[in-house]
Protein backbone atom coordinates (compact mmCIF):
# COMPACT_ATOMS: atom_id res chain seq x y z
CA UNK A 1 0.00 0.00 0.00
CA UNK A 2 2.87 2.32 0.72
CA UNK A 3 4.16 1.98 -2.83
CA UNK A 4 0.75 2.93 -4.22
CA UNK A 5 0.65 5.97 -1.91
CA UNK A 6 4.05 7.14 -3.12
CA UNK A 7 2.99 6.64 -6.74
CA UNK A 8 -0.16 8.65 -6.05
CA UNK A 9 1.88 11.43 -4.45
CA UNK A 10 4.14 11.58 -7.49
CA UNK A 11 1.13 11.67 -9.75
CA UNK A 12 -0.47 14.50 -7.79
CA UNK A 13 2.84 16.37 -7.80
CA UNK A 14 2.96 16.12 -11.59
CA UNK A 15 -0.59 17.45 -11.82
CA UNK A 16 0.27 20.38 -9.56
CA UNK A 17 3.44 21.20 -11.52
CA UNK A 18 1.61 21.00 -14.83
CA UNK A 19 -1.16 23.24 -13.50
CA UNK A 20 1.38 25.74 -12.20
CA UNK A 21 3.14 25.77 -15.56
CA UNK A 22 -0.16 26.35 -17.33
CA UNK A 23 -1.02 29.25 -15.01
CA UNK A 24 2.46 30.73 -15.54
CA UNK A 25 2.03 30.36 -19.31
CA UNK A 26 -1.22 32.33 -19.23
CA UNK A 27 0.34 35.03 -17.06
CA UNK A 28 3.28 35.33 -19.45
CA UNK A 29 1.09 35.56 -22.53
CA UNK A 30 -1.48 37.91 -21.03
CA UNK A 31 0.95 40.84 -21.05
CA UNK A 32 0.82 42.17 -24.57
CA UNK A 33 3.93 43.02 -26.56
CA UNK A 34 4.48 44.75 -29.87
CA UNK A 35 2.19 44.22 -32.83
CA UNK A 36 2.94 41.18 -34.99
CA UNK A 37 3.75 41.24 -38.68
CA UNK A 38 0.96 42.44 -40.95
CA UNK A 39 -0.62 39.82 -43.16
CA UNK A 40 0.19 40.61 -46.78
CA UNK A 41 -2.01 39.79 -49.77
CA UNK A 42 -1.22 36.44 -51.33
CA UNK A 43 0.50 37.23 -54.64
CA UNK A 44 0.15 33.68 -55.91
CA UNK A 45 -3.44 33.84 -57.13
CA UNK A 46 -5.36 33.68 -60.40
CA UNK A 47 -8.94 34.78 -61.07
CA UNK A 48 -9.40 35.46 -57.37
CA UNK A 49 -8.29 31.98 -56.29
CA UNK A 50 -5.19 30.96 -54.34
CA UNK A 51 -2.88 28.64 -56.23
CA UNK A 52 -1.24 25.43 -55.04
CA UNK A 53 1.16 23.55 -57.31
CA UNK A 54 1.98 19.84 -57.16
CA UNK A 55 4.87 18.68 -59.30
CA UNK A 56 6.28 15.19 -59.63
CA UNK A 57 9.98 15.22 -58.70
CA UNK A 58 12.04 14.23 -61.76
CA UNK A 59 15.44 13.75 -60.11
CA UNK A 60 16.53 17.34 -60.78
CA UNK A 61 16.00 19.41 -57.62
CA UNK A 62 16.68 22.76 -59.27
CA UNK A 63 14.39 22.05 -62.18
CA UNK A 64 11.62 20.53 -60.07
CA UNK A 65 11.54 23.30 -57.46
CA UNK A 66 11.78 25.97 -60.15
CA UNK A 67 8.87 24.43 -62.05
CA UNK A 68 6.78 24.07 -58.89
CA UNK A 69 7.13 27.78 -58.13
CA UNK A 70 6.80 28.81 -61.79
CA UNK A 71 3.40 27.12 -61.95
CA UNK A 72 1.97 29.49 -59.33
CA UNK A 73 3.67 32.60 -60.75
CA UNK A 74 7.41 32.31 -60.19
CA UNK A 75 9.97 33.53 -57.68
CA UNK A 76 9.87 37.03 -59.13
CA UNK A 77 6.37 37.45 -57.71
CA UNK A 78 7.85 37.58 -54.22
CA UNK A 79 11.61 38.22 -54.47
CA UNK A 80 12.55 41.87 -54.93
CA UNK A 81 16.00 42.98 -55.97
CA UNK A 82 18.20 43.22 -52.90
CA UNK A 83 15.63 41.70 -50.52
CA UNK A 84 16.76 40.21 -47.23
CA UNK A 85 14.92 36.89 -47.15
CA UNK A 86 14.49 34.77 -44.05
CA UNK A 87 14.41 31.11 -45.06
CA UNK A 88 12.95 28.82 -42.40
CA UNK A 89 13.58 25.07 -42.81
CA UNK A 90 12.54 22.30 -40.42
CA UNK A 91 15.37 21.07 -38.21
CA UNK A 92 13.40 20.42 -35.07
CA UNK A 93 15.76 17.46 -34.79
CA UNK A 94 18.56 16.08 -36.94
CA UNK A 95 16.66 12.97 -37.98
CA UNK A 96 16.66 12.19 -41.72
CA UNK A 97 13.88 13.39 -44.05
CA UNK A 98 10.94 13.59 -43.80
CA UNK A 99 11.53 14.17 -40.08
CA UNK A 100 13.77 17.11 -40.98
CA UNK A 101 14.54 19.13 -44.09
CA UNK A 102 16.81 17.71 -46.77
CA UNK A 103 19.84 20.04 -46.79
CA UNK A 104 20.15 19.75 -50.57
CA UNK A 105 16.50 20.78 -50.97
CA UNK A 106 17.20 23.84 -48.82
CA UNK A 107 20.44 24.58 -50.72
CA UNK A 108 18.53 24.63 -53.99
CA UNK A 109 16.00 27.12 -52.62
CA UNK A 110 18.83 29.38 -51.42
CA UNK A 111 20.43 29.30 -54.86
CA UNK A 112 17.12 30.05 -56.60
CA UNK A 113 16.41 32.98 -54.27
CA UNK A 114 19.78 34.50 -55.09
CA UNK A 115 19.27 33.82 -58.79
CA UNK A 116 16.05 35.83 -58.67
CA UNK A 117 17.61 38.87 -57.04
CA UNK A 118 17.77 38.33 -53.27
CA UNK A 119 20.38 40.51 -51.61
CA UNK A 120 20.82 38.23 -48.59
CA UNK A 121 19.32 34.90 -47.63
CA UNK A 122 19.25 34.25 -43.89
CA UNK A 123 18.65 30.67 -42.82
CA UNK A 124 17.07 30.82 -39.38
CA UNK A 125 16.28 27.92 -37.09
CA UNK A 126 15.59 26.78 -33.53
CA UNK A 127 15.48 23.06 -32.76
CA UNK A 128 13.54 21.27 -30.05
CA UNK A 129 14.36 22.26 -26.47
CA UNK A 130 16.47 19.20 -25.68
CA UNK A 131 18.86 19.77 -28.60
CA UNK A 132 21.47 22.38 -29.46
CA UNK A 133 20.37 23.96 -32.74
CA UNK A 134 23.87 24.75 -33.98
CA UNK A 135 24.93 21.16 -33.33
CA UNK A 136 21.90 19.88 -35.26
CA UNK A 137 22.74 22.10 -38.23
CA UNK A 138 26.36 20.93 -38.14
CA UNK A 139 25.56 17.23 -37.82
CA UNK A 140 23.05 17.29 -40.69
CA UNK A 141 25.45 19.22 -42.91
CA UNK A 142 22.97 22.09 -43.19
CA UNK A 143 25.33 24.65 -41.66
CA UNK A 144 28.10 23.91 -44.16
CA UNK A 145 25.73 23.60 -47.12
CA UNK A 146 23.91 26.85 -46.32
CA UNK A 147 27.18 28.76 -46.04
CA UNK A 148 28.45 27.21 -49.29
CA UNK A 149 25.29 28.48 -50.98
CA UNK A 150 25.92 31.98 -49.62
CA UNK A 151 23.34 32.08 -46.83
CA UNK A 152 23.95 33.60 -43.42
CA UNK A 153 22.96 31.12 -40.73
CA UNK A 154 21.17 32.45 -37.64
CA UNK A 155 20.41 30.28 -34.63
CA UNK A 156 17.40 31.98 -33.09
CA UNK A 157 18.33 30.81 -29.58
CA UNK A 158 21.61 32.76 -29.79
CA UNK A 159 19.87 36.04 -30.58
CA UNK A 160 17.22 38.31 -29.10
CA UNK A 161 13.52 37.64 -28.69
CA UNK A 162 10.77 40.17 -29.31
CA UNK A 163 7.50 40.01 -27.39
CA UNK A 164 4.61 40.07 -29.83
CA UNK A 165 0.86 40.11 -29.39
CA UNK A 166 -1.35 37.89 -31.51
CA UNK A 167 -4.90 38.22 -32.77
CA UNK A 168 -5.68 34.76 -31.46
CA UNK A 169 -8.10 33.48 -28.85
CA UNK A 170 -5.92 31.19 -26.75
CA UNK A 171 -2.41 32.60 -27.14
CA UNK A 172 -2.48 36.35 -26.59
CA UNK A 173 1.25 37.00 -26.91
CA UNK A 174 4.59 35.22 -27.24
CA UNK A 175 8.21 35.93 -28.18
CA UNK A 176 9.47 35.68 -31.74
CA UNK A 177 13.06 35.71 -32.96
CA UNK A 178 14.22 39.26 -33.70
CA UNK A 179 15.41 38.14 -37.14
CA UNK A 180 11.77 37.68 -38.19
CA UNK A 181 11.29 41.45 -38.06
CA UNK A 182 14.47 42.22 -40.00
CA UNK A 183 13.45 40.28 -43.09
CA UNK A 184 11.85 41.81 -46.17
CA UNK A 185 10.31 38.46 -47.07
CA UNK A 186 9.85 35.08 -45.37
CA UNK A 187 10.10 31.79 -47.26
CA UNK A 188 9.44 28.34 -45.79
CA UNK A 189 11.18 25.09 -46.78
CA UNK A 190 8.69 22.54 -45.47
CA UNK A 191 8.53 18.84 -44.65
CA UNK A 192 5.39 16.73 -44.99
CA UNK A 193 4.61 14.65 -41.92
CA UNK A 194 2.23 13.60 -39.22
CA UNK A 195 2.86 14.78 -35.66
CA UNK A 196 2.03 12.87 -32.47
CA UNK A 197 0.84 15.97 -30.60
CA UNK A 198 -0.22 18.44 -33.30
CA UNK A 199 -1.64 15.81 -35.72
CA UNK A 200 0.44 17.09 -38.64
CA UNK A 201 3.31 19.43 -39.47
CA UNK A 202 2.98 21.75 -42.44
CA UNK A 203 3.21 25.47 -43.02
CA UNK A 204 1.14 26.49 -40.00
CA UNK A 205 3.17 24.38 -37.57
CA UNK A 206 6.55 25.55 -38.93
CA UNK A 207 6.14 28.97 -37.31
CA UNK A 208 6.53 27.33 -33.88
CA UNK A 209 10.26 27.09 -34.64
CA UNK A 210 10.46 30.89 -34.60
CA UNK A 211 9.24 31.10 -30.99
CA UNK A 212 11.22 31.38 -27.78
CA UNK A 213 11.78 27.86 -26.37
CA UNK A 214 9.98 28.59 -23.08
CA UNK A 215 6.94 29.80 -24.98
CA UNK A 216 6.99 26.66 -27.12
CA UNK A 217 7.02 24.51 -24.00
CA UNK A 218 4.02 26.37 -22.58
CA UNK A 219 1.86 26.06 -25.68
CA UNK A 220 2.18 22.26 -25.65
CA UNK A 221 0.29 22.11 -22.35
CA UNK A 222 -3.09 23.26 -23.65
CA UNK A 223 -4.89 23.55 -27.00
CA UNK A 224 -1.71 23.14 -29.03
CA UNK A 225 -3.37 23.07 -32.44
CA UNK A 226 -5.50 26.13 -31.74
CA UNK A 227 -2.46 28.01 -30.44
CA UNK A 228 -0.52 27.13 -33.60
CA UNK A 229 -3.23 28.99 -35.52
CA UNK A 230 -3.09 31.88 -33.02
CA UNK A 231 0.67 32.16 -33.54
CA UNK A 232 0.13 32.47 -37.28
CA UNK A 233 -1.76 35.73 -36.83
CA UNK A 234 1.58 37.33 -35.94
CA UNK A 235 3.96 35.87 -38.56
CA UNK A 236 3.18 35.50 -42.25
CA UNK A 237 5.31 33.70 -44.87
CA UNK A 238 5.35 35.04 -48.40
CA UNK A 239 6.12 31.74 -50.15
CA UNK A 240 6.10 28.13 -48.98
CA UNK A 241 7.84 25.27 -50.79
CA UNK A 242 7.06 21.80 -49.48
CA UNK A 243 9.22 18.71 -49.90
CA UNK A 244 6.78 15.83 -50.25
CA UNK A 245 9.16 13.46 -51.95
CA UNK A 246 8.84 11.57 -48.67
CA UNK A 247 6.24 11.91 -45.92
CA UNK A 248 5.17 10.37 -42.63
CA UNK A 249 1.67 8.91 -42.55
CA UNK A 250 1.82 8.08 -38.83
CA UNK A 251 4.04 8.95 -35.89
CA UNK A 252 6.24 12.00 -36.12
CA UNK A 253 7.71 14.45 -35.64
CA UNK A 254 11.10 12.68 -35.37
CA UNK A 255 10.18 9.11 -36.28
CA UNK A 256 7.28 7.68 -38.20
CA UNK A 257 5.97 5.41 -40.92
CA UNK A 258 7.29 6.82 -44.18
CA UNK A 259 5.99 6.79 -47.73
CA UNK A 260 7.35 8.34 -50.93
CA UNK A 261 4.82 10.47 -52.85
CA UNK A 262 7.66 11.94 -54.94
CA UNK A 263 6.05 15.40 -55.00
CA UNK A 264 7.03 19.03 -54.45
CA UNK A 265 4.31 21.56 -53.59
CA UNK A 266 4.25 25.35 -53.43
CA UNK A 267 1.77 28.07 -52.50
CA UNK A 268 1.33 31.46 -50.91
CA UNK A 269 -1.63 30.26 -48.84
CA UNK A 270 -0.93 28.30 -45.66
CA UNK A 271 -4.34 26.70 -45.35
CA UNK A 272 -4.60 25.60 -48.98
CA UNK A 273 -1.10 24.13 -48.89
CA UNK A 274 -1.65 22.26 -45.62
CA UNK A 275 -4.98 20.90 -46.85
CA UNK A 276 -3.31 19.53 -49.98
CA UNK A 277 -0.44 18.08 -47.93
CA UNK A 278 -3.01 16.34 -45.73
CA UNK A 279 -4.63 14.89 -48.84
CA UNK A 280 -1.25 13.49 -49.92
CA UNK A 281 -0.68 11.80 -46.55
CA UNK A 282 -4.28 10.59 -46.29
CA UNK A 283 -3.90 8.90 -49.67
CA UNK A 284 -1.88 6.09 -48.11
CA UNK A 285 -3.42 3.11 -46.37
CA UNK A 286 -2.54 2.95 -42.69
CA UNK A 287 -2.43 6.73 -42.16
CA UNK A 288 -3.58 8.09 -38.80
CA UNK A 289 -5.32 11.15 -40.25
CA UNK A 290 -8.90 10.00 -39.78
CA UNK A 291 -10.81 13.28 -40.04
CA UNK A 292 -11.88 15.22 -43.09
CA UNK A 293 -9.05 17.62 -43.99
CA UNK A 294 -11.15 20.66 -43.06
CA UNK A 295 -11.97 19.26 -39.61
CA UNK A 296 -8.45 19.19 -38.19
CA UNK A 297 -8.16 21.78 -35.43
CA UNK A 298 -5.15 23.54 -36.97
CA UNK A 299 -7.07 24.02 -40.22
CA UNK A 300 -10.41 24.87 -38.62
CA UNK A 301 -8.83 27.43 -36.28
CA UNK A 302 -6.78 28.98 -39.08
CA UNK A 303 -9.93 29.36 -41.19
CA UNK A 304 -11.77 31.00 -38.29
CA UNK A 305 -8.88 33.46 -37.85
CA UNK A 306 -8.90 34.43 -41.53
CA UNK A 307 -5.42 33.09 -42.32
CA UNK A 308 -6.24 31.90 -45.83
CA UNK A 309 -8.82 30.10 -47.90
CA UNK A 310 -11.99 28.86 -46.23
CA UNK A 311 -12.96 26.06 -48.61
CA UNK A 312 -12.30 24.07 -51.78
CA UNK A 313 -13.85 26.70 -54.04
CA UNK A 314 -11.30 29.35 -53.02
CA UNK A 315 -8.16 27.72 -54.40
CA UNK A 316 -6.96 25.85 -57.46
CA UNK A 317 -4.46 23.01 -57.68
CA UNK A 318 -2.04 23.01 -60.61
CA UNK A 319 -0.42 19.63 -61.28
CA UNK A 320 2.35 18.27 -63.49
Amino acid sequence: MKVHWLDRRKFLKCIVLASAALVAWHLITSTLGREGLKMKPNVFTKDGKALVSKVKYNGDLNGSIRRTVDLIGGFNKVVGKGDRILLKPNFNTGDPPPASSDPEFVRTIIELLYEHGAGEVVLGESSTLRLNTRDVLKETGMLRIAEEAGARVVVFNEGKWVKVRTLGRHMKSMHLAEEVFRADKIVYALCTKTHSMATFTGSLKLAVGMMRPMDRLGMHLWRLEEQIADLNTAVHPDLMIMDARKCFISGGPAHGEAREPGLILASGDRIALDVEALRVMKGYEGNTLEKDVWDFRQIRSAVELGLGVTGENEYKVLME
